[in-house]
Formats: structure tokens, C-alpha cells, sequence
């Protein structure tokens, strides 16, 4: 295809050819090419589409309003349903339009759609439907996604019983060329039967990607001559679906219509013998997406299509998994000995072909979900891939053919990847979901002291993962709180918050309000009103109500009470009509509102009303929204790194970072979504800045320009490309980036998207496959790359490459892997301070163990992003040029260039990042040339004196690393009080490396001191604060980050103000900078009588831990041999853990103490 001739509209427009599109982009695809077809053969037709978004088909929604052009110029209508039954209520609708009124077109199709639960709850109004019968010239779609493994459901799903019982014919695709091709079939036998098509669609063909051939005439059907009582077959529709008319429906559906539709799948050849082996013994079945599991672990084992008609195994695919047809299933079985059913979940298939052939002559055994020794075989639970049947599969092969006529179901791996740690620091490395910087429900989920919350569905149901929240259990869809209303008659417990979002409020939510308020229940509901269905999407509430009508609604329903919180008290306008009795208050008093509603009997609701961050963060960028002016950043010397600002927010963008003076806390810029949580808490580290004036010159484009002349690599023609990354970056955008590309390239791809809760931070893992394009487009493989296939390992995220699952897909002497080294923090690690890290080291080593040592790149495409381009998103670009120039990518340069410029977002920064990383590959020293400082570092080195020297010279034979301690922490304590005070601490620092080298070469003990030695005498008093943000480094960094005109306010919550009754921080401008003055110089008072400040009982305490320490470490020396050194090195850096400002410091002093006497 030639690179001018494509864009991404094609997938659409183009009315036949080949085109890269998505498992659920494919839906509008199906769509489009039946009223094509329709129109072809004389049809003026149009379409119904409605149901309700639910992971995998969460996107369906989006999809439809954004291809409206596309919509309207084909008479498609989308109706997005309130819910699902009401949404397949309505397509019911659409196929009456032409029996009950006058209708404007010739036949109307309808396409519902639906994750499994919406099926289940949708299950009335679907039998009705079904009942009723279809438009003969239009037909129904029922398209259900499936989450086999639960990856983004509270449950795992399986819908084949569901549609059974509706008895809707069941197609099942396994790729995205099926869903587009089974969707016509779909139609198509629904018209001709009467009945609803059911299109089964899991997540792994749903989140597929692929390059796929398409057009109206792509499938043709043929129309049985069957008949029914006597006459030509025609069904009835009939909605007045009472007395004997439900009964001749029942009848004409058991005897006419699923007969048509055997009729219609056996003349159309939809179930059929893909391997026909004509005198085989062995015969395997397999539908959907686990056929395409089944055919690569076949091929992975040798058992390719020839080696298995000489080996006497036939293979069955049915694409009509129900009603199966019988005929061609005795002809598949024809003297097989065995059958083998390989399925997901429960047997399904297995049951259907036992009824089939049982009594038949000759019938051969079968096998699926248990062996012929009725032991579990193929998994019931949980989903399959090739791995996993290829395991599975094996051994009864090995049986049947020999251990040696039969390969190894997976690449035997020749190392065993490094572990990260015991299990406890693994827990703490898993890349788990989060909410989005800036989210209300970081803060709207907490409940007071002796209070608990029910879960629900929605993005906040995430708040039963976190810790620190008392948020327990779930329900289904519009249950929520329902349980604690069948509970709370039997139980102590008084009183209960249930959370609520609002999607879910206006979907059936509402009706449990009715519930409570019915029964009389204590409960106070929490309805998190972010204006947005942000699970699955960010899509508008349908038919949801503004804050002031739903506090009237829910007064009307009989609420006791109705008590609202917004970040914006100005949002409602000068004349708001709430509910009367009404109170409006700032989010900031959600404490004291609990408390209030928690005492008022009966139900009462909470409406927390601020809009979901990554909706109002794109609206940010579309210009709908202002962007807020000022932004918050940290002074990384003031800051104690104790974790309050992450335990309050919760927000991703609040990073700790390792510096020279332990953990601290920064502000990913980039990715602040600008809500200021963060800025409550007593830390006086906070800075509030509105940018102004110049700042450096950063830009790739100004700093360095790459042309597009770079050398090419000696690539692979084909291959797998395995990339890891992290919700919300782009990883999937990159996947799809790159199937567009080798669609340019006149390639084929198949792609999987692993999401899950990605979209909240959580990791993504996207695979893709390039092949040399086949003329029938028919790929006998799974989009899954298996184990020990990867070509490219990407790893755009340090935790989530470093996964167990992941490293299995990668082989030593095969792999190469593209690490960014940049080391993003799980939401533990911004919550607790005792969560670290993994080692550097190890990680690598983990990664090395699995790929090609020698040939792996790494380097920190996060931190070089930020500093290029002011943005975290290119990043994964400059990662996937490093690997597109190690020669893992196959597919041309100016394809993926080309795909970047179709992709429209930042095409020039984006190519400009993609050839950085190209260069980083080809020159060794590019990195170098950018010289990217270490700020830091560079001001570290520069804060050593003469004075400083002179002391440090005293210690006796220091090693490197205490000698580099000493001359950054010697300086700081002279500026700190004063030149006695330093020599006190090298002296002590001293004693300590004399008595440490009587006992060995060991030097950890006397660096250790030196370290928190310094911690506590460096205490953080106004004193100490004051000359930390009059620092001039402090003030460069703002002026390089925001601006040489930059306006500063500093957040402080003086304790003296706090003992006088001031609950929140005041903001100090210029004002700050005068005082700040005046109080450096005052350090001269600190500790004496006279002093200020020095009095409390806080600052009492803070002198009170240097002497305290010293002493103990003293004690430790007393003693100190070879059999205890390592215990006292442990004692000696307990005072890492005292962290913090007031009350939060004394209570890290009150678990300091504990730990050096169970040390001691």
C-alpha cells in the first residue's frame, strides 16, 4: 500500500481492501458493510445501535459518537440505553417500526450490546424480544463481551448459558477479521431465522488489533428452501405476547425458527472440518478465540496442518456454537476413536456433541473438561491461551503418538529469572491500578473513625484495594447498599456510608435509594458525582440530572437529610434550586459532614460533586476548560519525606524520589492534574507558584534536530513484539501505532491489548504479531504471543517488565530487550514510606536473565522525555526507536513516521522521539552530548569550605563514601547553626570510625551515623525552614522550572498558629521572603532560653533525640564486635523512619523508640 494512500478514516470509508482496525472498532465496520450489502441488493436500510458500555465493549459507545459523520450519512442511529434492558428494550423497538407504524425504510437492523452481566440483567427483555421476532429485512445483533479472566469485572463471564436460555443463536469469533465477518453472518440468519444473532465476544478479540480484509461482498449467504407447515419458511413477528399467542411463539420458535437456523448454518458451511483428515482417529473441537490458541500450541509442538493429516487428527471449527448443527458434526466424528473438546470455562460445546452422537453406531469417547480417567483436564475457570492447552494437550498426545513424535509445548527456558525480593517488598513492587492523579476519589472515599463504607462498581469500587481506606465488599450494578439494608436488622453496627457513583446512580442505582428509604435503613449514601461513566471510558451520564435537580429527585424520593461538598461553591450560579434543608458546603469539611448525615436516622446522602480528573484534564486540552494558572511544587530541602501529602491525596503525581538526604517527595509536573489535595497537611514544604517570564530552553526541536537520514539496522522480516507499560500512557496507542505501520508496509499484524484497570495506572501489556501479508488473510495463530516467542521485549515500565508472567514470553539467545530505566512509583510506594523500590541491579539482572544480555539497551527515557520535550509521553516513543534500530521491529522507518503523522497528536515531537531513540542506539555517546545534568549532584559538590575540610581531615583513615558524606553534611551544619555545632557532629562521627576499625575493614557503621546523625541535628525548626526556602538553589529551580518571573506563595501551618485555633495553612508571598529573612538570622536563639519557638514540647523532643542517639549508638559501641556489628548498624539507621512535622514526627519518634529496643 502506498504510504499517501492511507489514513485512518479508511477503516470505515474505504469500501473494500485491507484496513487496521480494533475488535470493537470492527462492530461499526459490520454495520456499515451489511447496509452496503443491503443497498447493493435494492435495500433502503437503516440501524439501530444501543446497549450500555461495560469492559470489553466499553468502547462501543465512544466509537459510535465518533464516527457520527460516518452514522448519519449510512441512517445509523445510536442510542446509548440507560441501561441494558432498557437499551435492548429499545432495539426491540427498531424492529417493529415497520409492523406497527409507518416506516421510513425498507428494514431496520438493531445491534445491542453488552458486557455479561448487562446479558444476565438484560435477560427479560431479550426472551420477550426473541419472542417477538425480527424485522425479516432488518434482523438483530446481540453482541455480548465477555471477560473470561475478570480483568476489569467483579466476576469472571461466560454467556453461552445466558443466550441459551434466550435461545438466540450463539456466533463466537476469535479474531478481529471474524467479528467483522461473523457480524454479517449474523444478519443474516437473523432475518432468515426470526431469531436474535448473539455475536460472543471475549476481551482478547475485543481488545485485538489487526489488519483485516473487508467490504460488502466479502461474505455471501445462501437462503435454505426450507419449509414449515407446508408453505415457504417466513416467521411471525408478534408482540402482543399473551395467552396462546406466547404459546404458537413458543412453538414456532422449538420447531420453526432454530430449525431454519440449522438450516441456514448447514447450507452455508459455518461449522466445518478446518483439518479434514479423511481417515483420522483423533479429533479435536474448538471455537472462538480458543481455536486459534489450540492451532498455534499444535503448531508450536510440530503439528503443523500436514503433520497432522499424517498423524490422523481432524479438527473441527464450529463458528455457530449454537444451536450446533447435527449433521456436520456425525460427519466430523466419522470414525474418529476420540474426541477431544477444547473450551473455555464450562463444557458447553462438549455437552452439545455428547447429545448429538449419543446412541449413534460407533460413537467415539469424548473428552474436554475431564479425562479419560475422569480427572480435570481443560480448565473450567479462569481463561486459556496456547500455553495453557498446549500444556494441557500434550501429554495425551505424547500417549497416543510417542514422547518423541510430539514437541515441547513451550520453549524450554535455559534460566530461571531473578526474584524481586521476599513476598512482602513484592507486594509492594506489583504495578496494581490507582486512581488518576487528581482524582475526587482519592479524597471523597475516606469515611471517619468508626465508620465503614460499602464498595461498589465504578472507578471507586478501587478503593477496597487501598489500605487506607475502610471500604469493604461490592455488589452488582445498582445493588449498592442493598446488603447492609438485609443486614442491618442482625448486626451491632448502627449506621453505614455506601459509595455510589453517579453513572451508576442514574443506570438502576436510584431504585436502591427507594430501597433503604422503604425499609427505613440507617444508611447514608455517597454519591461520587463526577459527571462521567469514568471506568469505561470517561462517557457522558445518560440522562443524568445536574447536582441541584438530583438533590430535588432524592427529596422526593423521602431522604432524611441531603448534604452536598464541591472543590467550586460558585459552580451552581447566583440562583440554584437545591432540595430544601440543603447544605452546601466546600469539600474541604467532608469530615464533618459525615459525621453529621452519620448521626441523622434514616437514609441520608452525601453528593460529592467534583468532575473525574482525566475527563477534565482532556477537556484541559481541547480547550472546553481553563487550565488553572498556578502549580504546586515541593521544597525538596524542607521536605521530611514522611508521606502525608501522598496518604492525603493518593495521588499518583505526588513521586518519591531518592536524593542524597533520603526519600523525598516531588511533583511529576507533567502529569499533575491540578486538584492541590495535596496541599492540606501540616508540611511546610509546599510551594504554590504561578509561572511567569523565561525559562530554558529545552525543546528537542531548539535543542537538537535528528533528520530522518539515520542508518538502518539489519532488521528481522518477521516477528514479536511484546511491550509493557503502564494505564494511561500511550502503550496502546504505540500497539496500534505499529499495526497501522505494517499495514503501510503491506504487511499483516495481530494485536492484543492487555488493559484491565490500565486506563487507572494500572499495567498494560500489548502484544503484536507481523507476518508477511497472506492473500486469504486467514492467520492460524493466536493474537497472544506465548511463551518464550518474544522478539522485542519493550519494557516502557521497570515493574511491570519485571513480572514473572511477562519474562516468560521472552527467551535467553532469542530476545531483546528496550528498558526504560525510569523508575515510576506504585500508589503503595506514594502511601507508605516503607515501601521501596526494588534495587537497580536486580531489575536488570531479572531482565538480562530472560533476553540477550550483550544486546539489551537501557536507559531513562522518562527522566529524558521530561527533560527534551517538558512532557512525560514521548517517552515510550524514544523507547520504541531504540528498539526499532536494534533491529527488532520489522517494519520500514517511514512507515511508523508515517503512522505517527496519520495519529495526529504531536507528530513532531513524536518523531523527533522516535528518531532520538534510533540515534541513542547508533551513537554511544548521544546521551552524553545532551548533558543532562544531575542538578543535585552538581550543587552537592559544590557546597564544600575550607572549614569543612579541616574538620573532616580528623576522622581517622574514612573510607570514599564516608569522606563524601562528611564534606556534604559538615557544610549544611555550619550554615545550619554554626561552626561548634558541625565539629560536634564530625567528632562524634569520629569515635565512631576509630572504634569500628578495631574490630575489621567493615566501614557501614561510622556512614550510617553519619548519616542520621545528621538527620537529627539538622532538625527542621522555623528556624531551619525559613533558611531552606530563602536558599538560592531552591529559587533557581523554580525560576529553570517555571519562569525568571515566576510568583511564589509558600503554604505554611505555623504550630504557633495551630495552637491558637488556625486549622489550615495560610499563604505567605512576598511577606514569606521578609520573614523568612529576619528568621535565618535569628538561628543564634535556637535551643536557648530565649528562644521563640524553643519551648514546646516538639522542639524539646527534637533537641531531646540527639543526645538520645548519640547515646545509644555509644552503648552499641561499648560492645561492638564482629558477632553484633550488623545489629548495630541497624540501630544506627532506625532514625530513618522519624519523618514528618508534628504530630505526624512524634509519632514516628514514639515508633523509633520501640524499634531500637526490640533491637537493643
Amino acid at each position: 500500500m502506498a504510504l499517501a494512500d492511507f489514513t485512518l478514516e479508511d477503516r470505515f470509508v474505504r469500501d473494500e481492501g485491507d484496513v487496521a482496525m480494533s475488535g470493537v472498532q470492527a462492530l461499526l465496520r459490520v454495520l456499515l458493510d451489511q447496509l452496503r450489502a443491503d443497498k447493493r441488493d435494492g435495500l433502503d436500510n437503516a440501524a439501530l445501535v444501543s446497549g450500555y458500555r461495560g469492559s470489553p465493549l466499553g468502547g462501543v459507545d465512544t466509537l459510535m459518537l465518533g464516527n457520527s459523520e460516518e452514522l448519519e450519512a449510512n441512517n445509523i442511529s445510536f442510542m446509548p440505553g440507560l441501561n441494558e434492558d432498557l437499551g435492548a428494550t429499545a432495539v426491540w423497538g427498531s424492529q417493529l417500526a415497520n409492523r406497527n407504524f409507518e416506516g421510513k425504510y425498507d428494514g431496520v437492523l438493531g445491534m445491542w450490546y453488552g458486557k455479561a452481566p448487562g446479558v444476565d440483567r438484560s435477560g427479560d427483555a431479550i426472551r420477550h424480544a426473541n419472542v417477538c421476532g425480527v424485522d425479516p429485512k432488518g434482523g438483530v445483533l446481540l453482541v455480548a463481551g465477555d471477560d473470561p479472566a475478570s480483568k476489569s469485572s467483579t466476576l469472571a463471564s461466560e454467556s453461552e448459558f445466558a443466550l441459551l436460555h434466550f435461545q438466540t443463536p450463539i456466533l463466537y469469533p476469535g479474531s478481529v477479521q471474524e467479528v467483522c465477518d461473523f457480524g454479517r453472518i449474523g444478519f443474516e440468519l437473523s432475518r432468515y431465522s426470526g431469531l436474535w444473532s448473539a455475536l460472543k465476544i471475549v476481551t482478547n478479540v475485543a481488545d485485538g488489533y489487526s489488519t483485516i480484509k473487508v467490504g460488502p461482498g466479502r461474505v455471501t449467504v445462501q437462503r435454505p428452501d426450507f419449509e414449515w407447515n407446508g408453505i415457504p419458511w417466513a416467521h411471525t413477528q408478534q408482540d402482543a405476547l399473551v395467552g396462546p399467542n406466547a404459546v404458537r411463539q413458543e412453538l414456532e420458535i422449538h420447531e420453526g425458527r432454530l430449525v431454519a437456523a440449522e438450516a441456514f448454518i448447514r447450507l452455508n458451511r459455518l461449522n466445518k472440518s478446518t483439518v479434514p483428515t479423511s481417515d483420522a482417529k483423533i479429533g479435536i473441537v474448538a471455537a472462538g478465540k480458543t481455536y486459534y490458541d489450540l492451532r498455534e500450541a499444535l503448531d508450536r509442538m510440530g503439528l503443523t496442518e500436514a503433520e497432522l493429516n499424517r498423524r490422523g487428527i481432524r479438527i473441527f471449527k464450529p463458528a455457530v456454537v449454537w444451536p450446533l448443527e447435527p449433521t456436520t458434526i456425525k460427519e466430523f466424528a466419522r470414525g474418529l476413536d476420540t474426541i477431544v473438546v477444547v473450551e473455555e470455562k464450562r463444557a458447553f460445546l462438549e455437552m452439545f456433541i455428547r447429545e448429538i452422537l449419543y446412541a449413534t453406531p460407533n460413537a467415539p469417547a469424548i473428552y474436554g473438561k475431564k479425562d479419560q480417567n475422569n480427572d480435570f483436564w481443560f480448565p473450567g475457570h479462569g481463561e486459556m491461551d496456547a500455553d495453557v492447552v498446549a500444556r494441557k494437550i500434550r501429554p495425551f498426545l505424547a500417549d497416543a503418538f510417542g514422547e518423541d513424535a510430539i514437541g515441547p509445548a513451550v520453549k524450554e527456558r535455559i534460566t530461571i529469572p531473578v526474584t524481586l525480593g521476599a513476598p512482602d517488598t513484592k507486594k509492594q513492587a506489583n504495578r496494581t491500578p490507582n486512581f488518576c492523579s487528581g482524582c475526587p476519589h482519592n479524597r471523597s472515599t475516606w469515611v471517619p473513625d468508626g465508620s465503614e463504607a460499602g464498595g461498589g462498581i465504578g472507578c471507586h469500587g478501587m478503593a477496597t484495594m487501598t489500605p487506607t481506606r475502610n471500604v469493604k465488599g461490592t455488589t452488582q450494578m445498582g445493588g449498592e447498599g442493598i446488603q447492609w439494608v438485609g443486614a442491618s436488622p442482625f448486626v451491632t453496627m448502627e449506621h453505614r456510608f455506601q459509595n455510589i457513583g453517579d453513572g451508576t446512580f442514574h443506570h438502576s442505582g436510584s431504585l436502591a435509594v427507594r430501597q433503604a428509604v422503604a425499609a427505613e435503613t440507617n444508611i447514608t449514601f455517597k454519591i461520587l458525582y463526577n459527571a462521567a461513566v469514568a471506568m469505561t471510558g470517561g462517557q457522558e451520564v445518560d440522562g443524568g440530572m445536574a447536582v441541584p435537580e438530583l438533590t430535588r429527585s432524592l427529596e422526593a424520593e423521602g431522604v432524611a437529610k441531603i448534604m452536598v461538598l464541591t472543590h467550586d461553591l460558585d459552580k451552581y450560579g447566583s440562583n440554584p434550586v437545591f432540595a430544601d434543608g440543603t447544605e452546601v458546603w466546600h469539600r474541604d469539611r467532608l469530615e464533618e459532614a459525615q459525621l453529621i448525615l452519620r448521626d441523622v436516622p434514616g437514609c441520608t446522602v452525601l453528593i460529592y460533586d467534583q468532575p473525574c480528573a482525566a475527563e477534565l484534564r482532556r477537556d484541559r486540552k481541547r480547550g472546553k476548560v481553563a487550565e488553572p494558572a498556578m502549580r504546586v511544587f515541593i521544597n525538596e530541602a524542607v521536605c521530611e519525606g514522611c508521606g502525608d501529602c501522598g496518604e492525603k491525596s493518593s495521588c499518583l503525581s505526588v513521586q518519591p524520589i531518592e536524593t542524597e538526604f533520603g526519600r523525598k517527595t516531588a511533583i511529576h509536573q507533567s502529569s499533575c492534574n491540578k486538584d492541590y489535595t495535596c496541599l492540606d497537611g501540616d508540611c511546610p514544604a509546599f510551594i504554590e507558584v504561578i509561572p511567569a517570564g523565561k525559562t530554558p530552553k529545552k525543546s528537542t526541536v531548539e535543542v537538537i534536530s535528528v533528520d530522518n537520514n539515520l542508518p538502518e539496522p539489519d532488521r528481522i522480516e518477521e516477528g514479536n513484539v511484546l511491550m509493557m507499560g503502564i494505564g494511561g500512557t500511550g502503550v496502546v496507542t504505540i500497539n496500534q501505532l505499529l499495526a497501522t505501520a505494517a499495514l503501510l508496509d503491506g504487511k499483516e499484524s495481530h494485536g492484543l491489548d492487555q488493559t484491565g484497570l490500565a486506563q487507572k495506572g494500572g499495567p498494560v501489556v500489548s502484544n503484536l504479531k507481523i507476518r508477511w501479508a497472506d492473500a486469504e488473510g486467514d492467520v492460524e495463530e493466536a493474537n497472544k504471543i506465548g511463551s518464550g516467542e518474544a522478539d522485542a521485549y519493550i519494557v516502557f515500565d521497570l515493574l511491570t517488565g519485571t513480572s514473572a508472567a511477562n519474562l516468560e514470553k521472552a527467551m535467553p539467545g532469542k530476545t531483546i530487550a528496550l528498558v526504560s530505566s525510569s523508575k515510576v512509583p506504585t500508589g503503595a510506594m506514594v502511601r507508605d514510606t516503607s515501601a521501596k523500590y526494588p534495587e537497580w541491579s536486580t531489575l536488570q539482572a531479572t531482565i538480562d536473565s530472560a533476553t540477550i544480555p550483550e544486546k539489551n539497551i537501557y536507559f531513562d527515557a522518562g527522566r529524558l522525555s521530561d527533560a527534551l520535550f517538558r512532557s512525560h509521553m514521548p517517552a515510550n516513543i524514544i523507547v520504541l526507536g531504540a528498539a526499532y534500530q536494534s533491529g527488532v521491529i520489522p517494519i520500514s522507518a517511514s512507515a511508523i513516521e508515517k503512522a505517527i503523522e496519520l495519529n495526529g497528536v504531536s507528530i513532531d515531537n513524536n518523531t523527533q522521539a522516535f528518531r532520538i531513540g534510533r540515534k541513542i542506539v547508533l551513537d554511544a555517546s548521544f546521551l552524553d552530548s545532551l548533558n543532562l545534568e544531575d542538578v543535585e549532584a552538581k550543587r552537592m559538590q559544590n557546597k564544600s569550605s575550607v572549614t569543612a575540610e579541616k574538620m573532616i581531615k580528623e576522622v581517622q583513615d574514612p573510607s570514599e563514601e564516608l569522606q563524601r558524606l562528611l564534606s556534604i553534611r559538615t557544610p549544611e551544619l555550619i550554615d545550619y547553626q554554626n561552626v561548634g555545632y558541625a565539629q560536634t557532629y564530625v567528632d562524634f562521627v569520629s569515635k565512631v570510625r576509630k572504634k569500628e576499625m578495631l574490630i575489621g575493614s567493615d566501614t557501614r557503621m561510622s556512614e550510617t551515623v553519619a548519616r542520621y546523625l545528621f538527620k537529627l541535628m539538622a532538625y527542621k525548626d522555623e528556624y531551619e525552614v525559613a533558611r531552606l526556602h530563602r536558599s538560592g538553589d531552591f529559587h533557581q529551580a523554580i525560576k529553570d522550572q517555571f519562569g525568571d518571573r515566576t510568583k511564589v506563595t509558600y503554604k505554611l501551618h505555623p504550630p504557633s498558629m495551630k495552637r491558637l485555633g488556625l486549622d489550615k495553612k495560610i499563604g505567605l508571598g512576598k511577606s514569606g521572603d521578609i520573614a523568612f529573612s529576619v528568621l535565618t538570622k535569628m538561628k543564634f536563639l535556637r535551643g536557648k532560653g530565649i528562644d521563640p519557638f524553643g519551648n514546646t514540647k516538639h522542639r524539646k523532643l527534637e533537641r531531646a533525640l540527639i543526645p538520645e542517639y548519640m547515646g545509644t549508638i555509644e552503648s552499641c559501641l561499648q560492645y561492638l564486635s564482629s558477632e553484633n556489628y550488623e545489629n548495630a548498624v541497624k540501630v544506627a539507621a532506625l532514625p530513618d523512619m522519624i519523618r514528618g512535622y508534628e504530630e505526624i514526627k512524634e509519632a514516628n519518634v514514639e515508633r523509633y523508640r520501640e524499634a531500637v529496643q526490640n533491637l537493643l
